[in-house]
């Protein structure tokens, strides 16, 4: 698995964790179950948590849009899509993770509806 993708993906899931101000359970869930289900290692988990609490919320959102970008279509496409799915996870779609989404979609060039409709093919996950 292309550890740019991987890096990327956990980078702004931790942002839109934590976008409401309120990380709770079943989104520390959603975190665990990103990171088994893409099969991220140990190893890049552990770059992740160092980046993370390194970099200020701007950095991490800049570095994570970065990777991001670096991958293909498909991969971004999967990661927002994980992303929008993630955003419902609590029950609770909060104003401030749906501007971090949208944001981050049309930085990274992508169109809304063609993530929520690749949303819907995904498999569950959460």
């Amino acid at each position: 698995m292309n550890k740019n993708y991987q890096l990327g993906l956990l980078y702004l899931v931790k942002l839109l964790i934590d976008a409401d101000g309120i990380a709770d359970e079943k989104e520390l869930e959603a975190l665990r179950l990103i990171k088994k289900h893409e099969q991220i290692s140990d190893d890049v988990f552990r770059e992740f948590e160092a980046g993370f609490q390194q970099f200020n919320e701007r950095k991490v959102y800049d570095t994570g849009l970065d990777l991001i970008g670096a991958c293909s279509q498909e991969e971004k496409l999967k990661a927002f899509a994980t992303l929008y799915r993630l955003s419902e996870a609590d029950g609770r779609v909060h104003v401030k993770e749906i501007k971090l989404l949208l944001y981050s979609i049309k930085t990274a060039g992508m169109e809304f509806d063609d993530v929520v409709n690749r949303a819907r093919t995904l498999p569950p996950i959460f």
